[in-house]
């Protein structure tokens, strides 16, 4: 069930993502721009408030959404993303290569996955399933540093 929620996320790139500032939630959409099993990669401007917030307080939690199902993933952000990947994403993201020049234009960082919960609510019972990667409580066992590759 932990690879169907992997793929969920990769079939779901558009997500809810929570920081704080201070002691305030703050949330706003963001997309999935690489993903590396349980690493998620992600591109923003060093001029958004997320980016500040980020560096703050690099504790994170996104949600994805569709059809009755939901995963929702929490871990700390890390800004050390090797130059291959930062030039991957942008060279693969036709967003973010229409807003900016250059790939060094933008700050990049990681998600690896700490927390993951998959609900689908469409069978009875519904399923509700907690993974703690940090600890190994997964399916399929975790394998791999919690950095940025």
């Amino acid at each position: 069930m932990f690879d169907k929620a992997i793929q969920f996320l990769k079939d779901h790139k558009e997500i809810a993502l929570a920081t704080c500032e201070g002691n305030l939630p703050k949330l706003r959409i963001f997309q999935i721009m690489k993903q590396e099993g349980h690493v998620l990669y992600f591109a923003t401007s060093d001029q958004k408030a997320v980016y500040r917030e980020l560096r703050q307080n690099p504790n994170v939690e996104i949600l994805a959404y569709a059809d009755n199902i939901s995963v929702r993933c929490s871990g700390m952000v890390n800004f050390n993303v090797e130059d291959d990947v930062k030039r991957w994403i942008y060279d693969n993201n036709d967003v973010i290569s229409r807003l900016y020049n250059s790939y060094d234009q933008l700050e990049y960082f990681c998600l690896p996955i700490a927390d993951l919960d998959y609900f689908d609510l469409s069978p009875t019972p519904p399923v509700n399933l907690h993974f703690d990667l940090m600890a190994g409580e997964i399916d399929n066992g975790f394998v791999g540093e919690r950095f940025c590759k």
